[in-house]
């Protein structure tokens, strides 16, 4: 298997821009940005976060045993890309750009995010370089839910045109 062209092949699937969060062994709030996020069941509801273990999530949230998946607006992108680690900020002082409160688990939780699913870690799954949390669903909050999402593709920050009309299919 060609993983370049396999990397290549996964840059043109569109994901919605997340930020990951979860706090370290000592209460320090932790986030990532991530687009390998999405539902797995509605009964009982839960997500399921794939996350790079070298990273800080990857590293506490099995620990903490909570997180909060943060899906990104539009107007938002630049706390995707600190999170995704394109400015010096040390892990803690990310938080300084956005505004953040606690979830009810004690997640970092994302002031303005079009939604945010604060989780109890049900289950984490080792495999190659990644973790797979598995978080049943404490509380959802999508105050901002008319607002254009932020979405990642062949390698930029875009959005979603709402104005364009749908093709028709044949």
């Amino acid at each position: 298997m060609d993983k370049n062209l396999f990397r290549s092949a996964m840059r043109q699937v569109a994901g919605a821009v997340t930020i990951v969060t979860t706090r370290g062994v000592n209460g320090e709030p932790r986030g990532v940005t991530a687009t390998a996020v999405c539902s797995l069941t509605v009964d009982p509801p839960s997500v399921i976060a794939c996350i790079n273990r070298e990273t800080w999530v990857g590293q506490f949230a099995p620990e903490s045993k909570n997180f909060c998946v943060n899906v990104l607006a539009r107007d938002q992108q630049s706390v995707a890309e600190t999170f995704a680690g394109r400015t010096e900020l040390s892990a803690t002082d990310r938080f300084q750009v956005g505004g953040w409160s606690d979830a009810q688990t004690g997640a970092p939780v994302l002031e303005g995010a079009i939604a945010s699913f604060d989780c109890e870690l049900e289950q984490a799954v080792d495999f190659a370089t990644h973790v797979i949390l598995i978080g049943r669903v404490q509380k959802t909050v999508s105050d901002n839910s008319a607002a254009e999402p932020l979405v990642y593709v062949g390698g930029a920050f875009t959005t979603t045109h709402p104005e364009m009309p749908l093709l028709q299919s044949a």
